[in-house]
């Protein structure tokens, strides 16, 4: 199968029936943390070396935006020497291109909103496509200076000088993407008033886990932020570098294997992820195990394992909207009809993921019924042979690829979209799964 550095991705990749597969992987390090690891890193105070740090096309984005504002940062693989830059960046103007890097995007936004200079922010078509506007009407309502060059709350963005709150607290939704908060939170310490920075969440929170995780970096960089409710006291203080991190396995990506086990018999370990992970998607380990998995964890692992025979859930998937993903493929061997609640932001992630989902799930021949913010799909399904189309969206050809453990060989179509978080993950599927017989 392709590696990351190979030119020669097809642009058809056909993923064989599977009969069984086990064993164990090694997960890539976690994107989530290891964005806010080099964003972090980078205003800290001192220099920070980074292990096991995901080497994908969404960190290669946030690690040249770095450098274009003037961090000096080394890679060596799936690690990094990040010298920090005490809080403000050595360039005073920088125009960003950040592909399709949602975390990168909304980040650094907010960490360049009161830098002092004139950046421009800017993406691939679909990024232009994904909402942008809660974090900039909370960040303009702090005095920033953000306008943006094209469709009112989208990018691309262009940064005006600003280097100080007007205010003392500020409202944000958090009921679209819960970057936003993440974002505001992460730039707050270093322009918070004296007596800290009050965020108040309007409406709903998703994706807590992901927000939590925020809250957990920062404190690793020196900063404590106090949370009560929906109230964050974000207090004035620069972060320190903590010497040396060690990123998290991707508990996103862990779902597809997980999963695998399950499907194919197993069992399958995927390591670099376990019990105390601070990333929610853990809990589809959870969500598995309700369906009639047997899972099994521990400090650095989580094994699955195909139990008596799938069930189907209605299961509340606010805190594991990635991996819900990949439950809707399980969905498809479960007798009844699962349905996965609270993915109402799927809409706004890499492409339209609901519609998308139910698009590609009926080609296999499933039955789909889509709402606002959830999905249902009926099982067992019997499946057929599908192309299955990716939308530049690296987890739908990731979790369709497990279709194919249900007999029948699934073509993936722009497979290179994997580079997004996981470069290896079709070799890694190939070096556990068992092919059918001819």
């Amino acid at each position: 199968m392709p590696d990351s550095d190979e030119l020669l991705w097809p642009d058809q990749l056909t993923v064989p029936p599977i009969a069984r597969a086990q064993g164990a992987v090694r997960l890539p390090g976690s994107k989530s943390i290891s964005n806010r690891a080099l964003l972090l890193a980078a205003l800290a105070d001192g220099t920070t070396e980074l292990t096991r740090l995901l080497d994908a096309d969404d960190t290669r984005v946030m690690v040249d935006a770095l450098r274009a504002l003037g961090v000096a940062i080394e890679r060596d693989g799936d690690a990094a020497r990040v010298s920090g830059c005490c809080g403000r960046f050595p360039a005073r103007g920088a125009d960003l291109f950040l592909g399709n890097a949602g975390t990168a995007t909304r980040s650094l936004t907010a960490a360049l909103a009161f830098a002092d200079g004139r950046y421009r922010i800017d993406g691939v078509a679909r990024m232009r496509e994904r909402p942008i506007g809660d974090l900039v009407t909370a960040l303009n309502a702090l005095g920033a200076r953000i306008e943006y060059e094209g469709a009112p709350g989208y990018p691309p963005l262009r940064i005006e000088p600003a280097d100080r709150l007007l205010h003392d607290e500020v409202a944000i939704r958090g009921d679209v993407s819960s970057q936003f908060l993440s974002g505001l939170l992460m730039a707050a310490p270093l322009v918070a008033p004296p007596a800290g920075l009050r965020v108040q969440v309007a409406g709903e929170l998703i994706s807590q886990p992901y927000v939590a995780m925020t809250v957990a970096m920062m404190k690793r960089f020196g900063v404590a932020v106090a949370r009560s409710g929906d109230t964050f006291v974000v207090p004035r203080a620069g972060y320190t570098s903590p010497g040396a991190l060690a990123v998290e396995g991707d508990a996103s990506s862990a779902s597809y294997f997980l999963a695998l086990g399950v499907l194919a018999g197993g069992p399958v370990r995927v390591e670099g992820v376990g019990r105390d992970s601070v990333q929610g998607d853990v809990a589809f380990a959870d969500l598995l195990q309700a369906m009639g998995a047997r899972i099994e964890r521990g400090d650095d692992w989580i094994e699955a394992r195909a139990g008596e025979g799938l069930r189907a859930v209605d299961w509340d998937c606010t805190s594991i909207p990635d991996a819900a993903m990949t439950a809707a493929v399980v969905a498809m061997f479960a007798p009844g009809r699962t349905t996965l609640r609270g993915i109402g932001s799927w809409r706004v992630k890499e492409t339209d993921r609901i519609a998308a989902m139910a698009t590609e799930l009926r080609k296999l021949g499933a039955a789909v019924e889509e709402g606002a913010d959830r999905i249902s799909v009926g099982g067992p399904t019997v499946l057929r042979e599908a192309t299955i189309d990716t939308y530049d969206d690296h987890r739908i050809a990731m979790c369709f690829a497990l279709a194919a453990t249900g007999g029948v060989p699934v073509h993936i179509r722009d497979p290179r979209c994997v580079s997004k978080t996981f470069p290896r993950f079709f070799a890694e599927l190939t070096a556990l799964a068992q092919p059918a017989a001819a």
